[in-house]
């Protein structure tokens, strides 16, 4: 028997369950992966309060690395024994075994390790889209992004350096700005001591940001949209506090004629073509040292729930992985 995480209904981390289950073969179109690592994301949040509904019993889980044992018809792009890591659905990383669409996997390069695969594919993809296809950086901007201290927001803070971007990150404490800046983020505010709408105008005299990237919510987006110059993009790609509140589109014009998008990375990766190119100049930064996965917490599959109560309590920083 294999051990995975299942929710038999939706609520607080309690409602994660470390049980049995079976794996069986992989049927057309699937492998079966044995995992090494399985990547900790606020999505999984979302899945688990019912914020995202999916039918129950359910997996939980989106982002994971391992070797495959076995592959069903029709898989052509690889075979049993490849090193691969996924970010996408169907929910169910939290396993140390399991049958999944091929489609998802790519190949993992030799010289990274299983466990960073497995922190970095939907943060690392994340960053990939929100840097070069939501608002593609070229170099020499400015940019507002919420919690830099996360596992999106360092990598972020190392691919915007390597793109010559300067970044202002907001953090909520001290040590989480040292972070950021030792990983690359021009400008840290501590939106628990500084006004951070307040402190962009400051630092962009009076001008503004062309771009925010917010996944935090319900408790930034109104000042995002204060930090923005006209004709600037609002990228809403997450809600960590929350919901965004309904806003009237009157709330665009008076700012200037912004934009405002809410992409996700399962939309930008759905072909394959696209999913490949995303992971594999993912990969190459990786590989060229200019981004780095920080691993900064590592829990037993068994403690899921621990490593979702730190994660909404703000206490980790960097990437979180759970181990098989």
């Amino acid at each position: 028997m294999a051990k995975a995480i299942r929710i038999f209904k939706t609520g607080g981390p309690e409602v994660l369950e470390y049980v049995d289950v079976e794996v069986g073969d992989p049927g057309p179109g699937e492998a079966r992966v044995r995992q090494e690592a399985c990547g900790l994301n606020f999505i999984d949040v979302y899945f688990r309060t019912g914020l995202y509904p999916q039918p129950l019993p359910a997996g939980i889980g989106m982002e994971g690395a391992g070797v495959i044992e076995a592959i069903g018809a029709d898989v052509t792009h690889l075979k049993v024994g490849d090193r691969v890591a996924y970010a996408g659905r169907p929910t169910g990383a939290y396993a140390d075994v399991r049958v999944m669409p091929a489609a998802i996997l790519v190949r993992v390069p030799d010289a990274i390790g299983l466990d960073s695969a497995a922190a970095m594919m939907l943060q690392g993809m994340t960053v990939q889209y929100l840097f070069r296809r939501t608002f593609p950086l070229r170099g020499g901007e400015t940019i507002l992004f919420h919690a830099a201290a996360g596992g999106v927001g360092l990598i972020a803070c190392q691919w915007a350096k390597a793109l010559g971007v300067t970044m202002i990150g907001t953090v909520g404490s001290d040590e989480k700005g040292a972070l950021a800046k030792a990983h690359g983020c021009t400008h840290v505010i501590n939106y628990n001591t500084e006004n951070f709408v307040e402190r962009v105008k400051e630092l962009t005299n009076g001008a503004g940001v062309p771009v925010v990237y917010d996944s935090i919510g319900a408790d930034t987006f109104t000042q995002s949209l204060d930090c923005l110059s006209p004709l600037g993009l609002m990228v809403s790609y997450g809600s960590a506090s929350g919901p965004v509140p309904p806003f009237t589109l009157n709330e665009l014009v008076s700012r200037g004629s912004l934009f405002i998008t809410r992409p996700t990375l399962f939309s930008h990766a759905a072909k394959r073509e696209d999913l490949e190119a995303m992971a594999n100049e993912l990969f190459g930064m990786v590989e060229s040292g200019k981004v780095s996965i920080e691993i900064n917490q590592r829990y037993p599959l068994a403690e899921a729930a621990n490593a979702h109560r730190d994660l909404e309590a703000r206490k980790t920083t960097g990437s979180t992985i759970l181990i098989p």
